[in-house]
């Protein structure tokens, strides 16, 4: 639909506190002259109507007009030329014009699955070259607009440059949380909102004025009368425990055949290989037992204590297998072919038979779920040790494998939930569960398409414990043509950077790093360890320090340096002969170096100044370049492990580098001993840094009581 005129925006905004210009209307030239008498020189004309959303391209903006009549005349001038182009305008609007200032942007829109946006930026003419901008999900608090300021590259410009006066910057905050904040325009609006803009909003030493002013509704809207929008109607009620998804006392599965192998024998298979010890069940219409498991002919018939039916039928039958799960709590539907595949009123009718059983419905288009403890398994083979690592995922695939990996270098999972399509049960949903489980210490993500995009941000607003998100399809979801500037600078991945700024939550690029970050999140997420970004790099080769010290000031984490007593301490310990004693620490590590000497040097140093975390790392390929024992390499690895139990408020961190270039099981029992210490192990110094920064902002943000 069109947007509204201008100076009914203008008017409606004012109410919240938002500074315009004045100005008054006309519906023709020859009438402005009268209607501009009482406002000051220079004045601004601009025409409004149909066909006039962007007025500075099609000409319908003129500046700088020193009387009511020069008004008057530019309107005249303006209308020709609008009539001989094909517009014809509803009117005029003269206003005074602000005085020169900083020019920012400020806006909402409504994302279809986060709700309403706020941007804010540099703005005016340069809106959309600079593109110098910031987002958060509405509503927005003080703090939040304040860090939306200092994200911008142009900050300098809002605090003075080159003798020019700083802005105001609490009336710029004040403009903020009039549009983003609560009881603000965005909250107002609702669903009624498509896209809000102030662009730009002149900032100057005494105020803020929003000089343009772009409103566009999904819905007619009087602003003049508009209420604020009634709280959205409350979904289905959730379940208040999951508890049996994670330890059924029962499970039945639904679609082994007695003729031919499919996904139904294999989580039999499954399950009997876990050595699931409560009551396992298969469905069949017909036999009596599948593959040494006792057969009932419907999930209605499935008998007592079934608390999770697993569904491997074609799609279009599971809505009938469904409906007859009443009284079993959990239903999970790995088939796919719904709305994934196109076929979006088939999960309707799925969701609909879950609701009609009285079921919560996992899936469809999802693996299960993964328990060691409560004897759950989407995976083949034996279950890992139980541990404090617990994880959502909307793809079945990548959440086996980051248990596998996972579990190959030494961790250890608590409760692992695929939803897929997440019809009903949703990330936020487990979320809820998860933050206050007592086995889950740190929780990981991997989404693509939220579906409750609001439900999550409220459900990792309120999750304390440590998360760490891996977003698939950040940059191809795509977004429908915006018909403003905010509108076309709100993309998916921005969003995902301003959800997990609000959250404080960690987000991830790979599944390596979602893994890595998990690790450094269970081993050291309960040291009593400052969030503070300095660190101490310390290990052999000067070449690799150096490439180590670009890759941790790339994550935003210092290598302060080291403190004269400090250097005299090293000096002491026969270090700094052909180096120099700086951070990163160049020491020797290898088959014939002293074990010790690392720990004794990062002794020597914190005696003199708090380093939080220490990342020690050392060549693996060093230790095998003359010979195949494994020794000095396990006797270094049990040195920094010894080091780790000295100093329980550091974190250590080991990155092993090179180390395909050791034998056979070293890395394996290298890990096994750092594990021990509660020291996570990285492969290079890049996987490192994301964990290393990851844990020092939880720990920051933990401090300070916005996690």
């Amino acid at each position: 639909m069109s947007p509204l005129p201008e100076h009914v925006v203008k008017a409606w905004i004012s109410g919240f506190g938002v500074g315009v210009p004045r100005g008054a209307t006309a519906p023709a030239p020859e009438a402005l002259e009268a209607a501009a008498q009482d406002l000051a020189p220079p004045l601004v004309v601009k025409a409004y109507g149909p066909g006039l959303l962007h007025k500075s391209d099609a000409g319908a903006v003129r500046l700088g007009l020193g009387s009511a009549r020069a008004a008057a005349g530019a309107a005249a001038e303006m209308l020709d030329a609008l009539t001989a182009a094909g517009i014809e305008p509803a009117g005029f609007l003269v206003e005074e014009q602000s005085a020169a200032g900083v020019e920012v942007i400020v806006g909402a829109v409504r994302d279809p699955a986060f709700g309403p946006v706020l941007l804010a930026g540099l703005g005016g003419v340069w809106t959309e070259v600079l593109r110098d901008t910031a987002l958060r999900l509405c509503p927005v608090t003080e703090s939040d607009a304040r860090a939306m300021l200092e994200e911008l590259r142009g900050r300098a410009l809002l605090d003075g440059l080159r003798g020019r006066p700083a802005v105001d910057i609490e009336a710029l905050v004040e403009v903020l949380l009039a549009v983003g904040g609560a009881g603000g325009v965005a909250e107002t609006l609702g669903d009624r909102l498509t896209e809000f803009e102030l662009n730009p909003v002149i900032c100057g030493p005494d105020g803020a004025v929003a000089v343009d002013a772009r409103l566009i509704t999904s819905v007619p809207v009087d602003p003049t009368a508009v209420a604020p929008a009634p709280a959205p109607p409350a979904g289905p009620p959730a379940a208040g425990d999951f508890a049996r998804l994670f330890a059924p006392r029962g499970i039945a599965v639904v679609g082994a055949s007695t003729k031919k192998p499919n996904f139904g024998n294999m989580f039999l298979g499954f399950y009997q290989a876990a050595g699931f010890k409560g009551r396992l069940v298969a469905v069949h219409p017909t036999a009596s037992e599948i593959d040494g498991v006792p057969c009932a002919p419907s999930l209605a018939e499935a008998g007592p204590d079934v608390d999770y039916a697993l569904v491997a039928v074609p799609a279009a039958r599971c809505p009938e297998v469904v409906r007859e799960a009443a009284g079993i709590p959990f239903v999970q539907v790995m088939s796919g072919g719904f709305r994934e595949m196109g076929r979006p009123e088939l999960e309707d009718e799925l969701l609909a038979a879950a609701r009609e059983a009285g079921v919560r419905l996992l899936g469809p288009n999802c693996m299960g779920v993964y328990a060691p403890a409560g004897g759950q398994t989407f995976l083949g083979g034996t279950p890992g040790r139980p541990g404090g690592i617990s994880v959502v995922s909307q793809s079945g695939g990548l959440a086996g494998e980051v248990v596998k990996v996972g579990e190959r270098r030494g961790l250890a999972f608590a409760k692992v939930a695929t939803v897929g399509n997440s019809a009903d049960v949703t990330p936020a949903d487990l979320l809820g569960h998860l933050a206050a489980d007592d086995t889950t210490s740190a929780i990981g993500l991997y989404l693509e398409d939220p579906r409750d995009g609001r439900g999550l941000f409220e459900a990792l607003r309120g999750v304390a414990k440590p998360v760490v998100a891996l977003i698939g399809g950040r940059s191809g979801q795509g977004r429908a043509a915006a018909a403003s500037h905010t509108g076309g600078m709100v993309g998916d991945a921005r969003i995902w950077s301003a959800l997990a700024a609000q959250a404080g939550i960690t987000l991830v690029t790979g599944q390596d790093d979602l893994i890595g970050v998990l690790d450094a999140f269970d081993l050291h997420g309960a040291r009593a360890a400052p969030g503070s970004p300095e660190i101490l790099v310390i290990g052999p080769s000067g070449g690799a320090s150096v490439l180590a010290a670009d890759v941790f000031d790339g994550a935003g984490l210092d290598l302060a340096a080291l403190p004269d007593p400090a250097r005299d301490a090293l000096r002491a310990l026969g270090l700094g002969a052909g180096s120099s004693l700086a951070n990163p620490l160049e020491v020797p590590v290898g088959p014939r170096a002293d074990p010790g000497l690392v720990g004794r040097a990062v002794t020597a140093i914190l005696a003199e100044r708090r380093f939080a975390d220490v990342i020690a790392h050392v060549n693996a390929q060093s230790f095998f370049t003359f010979g195949t024992s494994a020794d000095p390499l396990l006797a270094y690895t049990r040195g920094v492990g010894a080091l780790q139990a000295e100093l329980p408020g550091t974190r250590i961190t080991l990155v092993l580098r090179n180390a395909e270039c050791a034998p056979p099981g070293v890395e394996d029992a290298v890990r096994e001993i750092a594990r021990e210490a509660r020291i996570p192990v990285y492969r290079t110094m890049e996987a490192a840094a994301v964990a290393v920064a990851a844990v020092k902002n939880h720990a920051s943000r933990s401090v300070h009581g916005t996690a």
